[in-house]
């Protein structure tokens, strides 16, 4: 799925980031950059616009004046400079609320809610079940870059401080990305994934045998605690 989206900005400079941001992220697809509201309405009016990046203080119309003049509103980002129209913001009821200079991490933080707030829209209250199951993948960042991890391939995950390593069955290396252990632990669904140890998550449907503490998976050997050992044994199935 992706969201075809806006940026509207008066600022060339601006402009130019933001199109490079939502160049970095796939499921982003940028349909048009605006100087001004008076060119976004434009869009607006001949495409289906899902996302709008826009800019607050602008020449001739406020961006959140613009906004509220929107009958039918696209998802809203706001990337301003200035800090005193986040309580409005709240009250137009924008996805979030981004402060220049932008990082990418943020923006992508912003994006991805947008994107889990057009897909639950998307489903409706009707399809309870697909709201409520678990997801199949989940998108990390590895050196400026959004890598789509699938939840199946997944073997086991091991945390080191601010690093986290995720050993797929399709990758020949892990792969790095800064974050912590309970960061990704909070994407993977629980009847599959345990933390075994301090430092490891498993794929349990991965393990190929147990001794002494020790999980083996695939050339891996994994270390379990003892408080963790009779859960690990519950969703193995492992009857006595």
């Amino acid at each position: 799925m992706k969201l075809n989206c806006i940026a509207v900005d008066d600022e060339n400079l601006a402009r130019k980031l933001l199109e490079e941001n939502i160049q970095q992220l796939p499921f982003l697809e940028l349909v048009a950059t605006c100087k001004n509201p008076f060119e976004a309405i434009e869009v607006l009016q001949r495409e289906p616009i899902d996302l709008m990046f826009l800019d607050i203080q602008m020449p001739g119309m406020l961006g959140t004046k613009f906004l509220s003049s929107l009958r039918e509103k696209p998802l809203v980002i706001f990337v301003t400079a200035y800090s005193n129209y986040a309580v409005e913001s709240y009250d137009l009821e924008v996805v979030d609320y981004l402060l220049k200079p932008v990082s990418l991490e943020r923006f992508t933080k912003a994006s991805l809610k947008a994107l889990d707030v057009f897909q639950k829209r998307q489903t409706g209250p009707v399809h309870v079940v697909q709201q409520t199951a678990a997801p199949n993948h989940f998108f990390i960042n590895v050196e400026y870059s959004l890598v789509k991890i699938m939840v199946d391939e997944i073997t086991h995950i091991e945390g080191m401080k601010d690093y986290v390593k995720i050993f797929t069955t399709t990758a020949k290396r892990p792969i790095l990305t800064k974050s912590t252990l309970k960061g990704i632990e909070e994407k993977l669904p629980e009847n599959k994934f345990l933390r075994v140890h301090k430092s490891f998550i498993i794929n349990v449907e991965k393990v190929r045998s147990i001794r002494n503490h020790q999980i083996t998976i695939g050339e891996h050997e994994i270390p379990v605690s003892e408080a963790n050992m009779e859960e690990l044994m519950k969703l193995l199935n492992y009857q006595k």
